[in-house]
């Protein structure tokens, strides 16, 4: 029986992901994969992820299942063309980029319709690279399918059982109504959070008084702010119609928010904020958005040498790793004084449940 072949083009955060998500679930797949960098393609192969690292689009490309197009979105409409010869028969095409319009239309210029499903998934990090990358960042998280109008119904069926088989949660959209959601619940908040923090940044006097004193809610909603701005740039680009009305509407928004300062509308201004607490709470406590959900509680410890050791040392005891740790300094708006990140959730809970055992006054978020 012949080796299900599967290609890469570029082998960053998401690229690899999926990458090394498949060769856990499909461990006799053969996997090729070109990449600009060579290092990344020396790690792949060393790391057993990819079985052929190729310097370039070439044959190895021939006879994949499926071909993933995982460069910034900037270089992906150009790979297109280049991977055209080698997609045929079965062959499904795709692409991981938040931006569906342009490549699904591109590739349907190009002839290559009947092949082409876009595909998103609604997963990611702060940080990139393959080195970063994870066989379960993908898990749990939505993915979404925008299939060409010229698809095969069998192949888009085939392609969702795909992403179901690699634990992912597939949702099939039109492309134009993807890149409208998106640019609502995903690249709006980055350009918010970029913003926020510039606007800090310009605001604060010289010996950063402001960045000292930012609290773990800043933090926490300004933390997008740290994702690629290269990617970044790229997706302003290339959805910008869309960002650019949801900016504006936003921007009303934000007006009319002023003038309810400005007015001391006591009742609107609650209703305000009850409205967004109402519809805040009412969402899922899963992580499979675009912005994932950070997995941290927060802990009572006396102010004494070892404190925060000891803490360690019973979770390490314990075959728990920690993401992050660290004393609040400014805690407006948190419970306890220390706070502890961890990768899973479910380690967040055990760590919970093993701290109260201790005697440890713990909050969970």
């Amino acid at each position: 029986m012949d080796t299900t072949k599967i290609g890469f083009v570029g082998l960053g955060l998401i690229g690899g992901s999926i990458a090394k998500a498949i060769r856990q679930y499909y461990p006799d797949y053969e996997l090729v994969a070109f990449d600009k960098n060579r290092e990344t393609l020396a790690l792949a192969v060393s790391d057993g992820v990819i079985h052929t690292a190729c310097s370039s689009i070439d044959d190895n490309f021939q006879g994949c299942a499926y071909i993933f197009l995982c460069a910034p979105i900037s270089y992906n409409n150009a790979y297109l063309s280049q991977l055209k010869p080698y997609v045929g028969g079965g062959c499904i095409l795709t692409d991981v980029g938040s931006v569906k319009t342009a490549i699904c239309e591109e590739a349907a210029a190009l002839g290559l319709g009947k092949y082409f499903i876009g595909g998103h998934p609604m997963a990611g990090s702060e940080k990139s690279g393959f080195v970063n990358a994870k066989a379960h960042l993908i898990e749990n998280a939505y993915y979404i399918l925008t299939p060409t109008a010229e698809v095969p119904a069998e192949k888009v069926e085939a392609y969702k059982e795909f992403v179901e088989s690699l634990k992912a949660l597939p949702i099939i959209l039109d492309y134009r109504e993807h890149d409208a959601f998106t640019g609502t619940i995903s690249h709006l908040p980055h350009i918010l959070a970029s913003n926020l923090v510039n606007f800090v940044k310009n605001g604060d006097n010289a010996d950063e008084m402001m960045k000292r004193l930012a609290a773990g809610g800043f933090k926490d909603i300004t933390r997008i702010a740290s994702s690629s701005p290269i990617m970044w740039q790229q997706i302003c680009l290339k959805n910008r119609d869309n960002i650019s009305r949801v900016l504006g509407e936003f921007i009303m928004h934000l007006q009319r928010s002023k003038e309810l300062i400005d007015q001391g509308d006591e009742q609107r201004l609650f209703s305000m904020f009850e409205s967004s607490k109402d519809y805040r709470d009412s969402m899922p406590d899963g992580s499979a958005g675009p912005i994932k959900k950070q997995f941290a509680l927060y802990c009572d410890i006396v102010d004494e040498a070892g404190g925060i050791a000891t803490i360690a040392t019973i979770l390490a005891s314990n075959n728990i790793s920690i993401k992050n740790i660290g004393i609040i300094h400014n805690r407006e708006f948190e419970e306890g004084v220390l706070r502890i990140e961890f990768y899973e959730e479910d380690s967040s809970k055990k760590a919970a449940a093993l701290l109260k055992k201790y005697r440890y006054v713990v909050y969970e978020v």
